[in-house]
């Protein structure tokens, strides 16, 4: 997140612990994926003034800088770093949060550091082995948050654990968040919807070993037409996993792969 993207939210309400308060995409080959996501979901690509040294590309929609998007080094590749959409969860202490994670039985994949200017991070997994980033930045501000529904936002962020149950009692208990609702996936099991004391945010569920073969976070993107968005995925040579499938709402989602491999999903209505 770029400093100058930091100093236009100061009059933004103060983002709470525990709130999505970022999403990057790790990819290896960022001309491409830029292009790529460009056309599948409208947002705009810009400098962002490479804070801490590294080219950094932010996506945006309209005035609202909503990801972000760098390119994995090969030294990176090498250290273990694979091609993925991360979320960053806003906290007001990376490293208390760091060492409670570690405390309840997750791992710390990368200890907190300073982005001069930006902020403080760290990436950690859950103790079931998904992924997310600890955040606190310097302002301590996040970027507006949008109506629900709105395109070319990050709708949803789901988690596929090895047992949803016990994921819910870690997360819950770190993030004080709130369980809004459930809804019975017959032989899936039930798949439970989370609040941070506002707007839903998410659901997590246990995954179905067959598709998903490891604990992983899920980023919906917001779309307009559902059909649109599929029929723009394979125009630039992604991949669709599953075909628009409707949801409460009703909307419909797809679950599709860019070019470089890596798994997000679409959210939209269907006309």
């Amino acid at each position: 997140m770029s400093t100058t993207a930091q100093q236009e939210l100061t009059t933004q309400a103060r983002a709470k612990s525990g709130d999505f308060v970022w999403h990057e995409l790790r990819t290896t080959d960022a001309k491409a994926a830029a292009a790529f996501y460009s056309h599948v979901i409208g947002w705009q690509t810009k400098s962002s003034g490479d804070p801490g040294g590294m080219p950094y590309t932010l996506f945006s929609a309209g005035d609202m800088d909503v990801a972000g998007l760098m390119e994995l080094t090969p030294e990176m590749l090498r250290g273990g770093m694979k091609p993925t959409w991360a979320g960053f969860v806003g906290v007001d202490d990376v490293d208390s949060y760091a060492q409670r994670v570690e405390q309840a039985g997750g791992k710390l994949h990368f200890p907190p550091q300073d982005i001069p200017g930006i902020g403080r991070f760290a990436s950690v997994e859950d103790p079931q082995g998904a992924a997310f980033l600890l955040f606190k930045g310097s302002l301590e501000y996040a970027p507006p948050r949008p109506p629900a529904g709105s395109v070319e936002t990050v709708g949803w962020n789901e988690l596929s654990a090895n047992n949803g149950d016990t994921a819910w009692s870690f997360y819950s208990s770190l993030f004080g968040w709130t369980e809004d609702s459930t809804m019975d996936m017959g032989p899936m099991g039930t798949y439970r919807i989370f609040n941070n004391g506002g707007a839903r945010i998410g659901g997590m569920m246990t995954r179905d070993p067959s598709k998903a073969p490891l604990p992983f976070w899920l980023f919906y993107f917001t779309v307009g037409d559902i059909d649109a968005a599929t029929a723009r995925i394979r125009e630039k040579n992604g991949q669709v996993l599953m075909e628009p499938q409707e949801v409460p709402g009703p909307m419909w989602i797809v679950l599709a792969t860019d070019p470089q491999g890596v798994l997000f999903a679409v959210v939209g209505t269907r006309n």
